[in-house]
């Protein structure tokens, strides 16, 4: 039988991987919240990122009352981050001027009714 990769979004495989770098210990509800991304959606990441060979998944205790999990970033994992920021990068900065473009165009746009507003009174 055939294994099945999941795809994961690049900026979302990007930012689980930066997160779970900065700390290891989160629990997945509060990546969620972090990122504004579903509950079900970091769970389906996580275990893409395991299946890809990105992200290791180790339980300790916390207490004799919880379990908790460790995320461990693979070699692979660390080095396709580094590819992911520079793309993420990349997308953000052409997202920023084409958002910047469109914000001095109304901002021009709005200048020049408020022109043509005074001109007319």
């Amino acid at each position: 039988m055939a294994k099945i990769t999941k795809h994961i979004d690049p900026d979302i495989h990007f930012r689980v991987l930066n997160a779970l770098e900065e700390n290891p210990q989160i629990t997945q509800r509060e990546l969620a919240q972090k990122l504004g991304v579903s509950l079900g959606g970091i769970n389906f990441c996580l275990k893409a990122l395991v299946e890809i060979g990105h992200l290791k998944i180790n339980n300790f205790q916390k207490n004799s009352n919880k379990s908790a999990y460790l995320y461990l970033l693979t070699p692979t994992g660390l080095s396709n981050k580094a590819m992911l920021a520079t793309s993420f990068l990349k997308r953000k900065m052409d997202e920023y001027k084409a958002l910047k473009m469109e914000i001095d165009l109304v901002k021009s746009k709005i200048k020049d009714s408020n022109l043509m507003n005074r001109g007319s009174r």
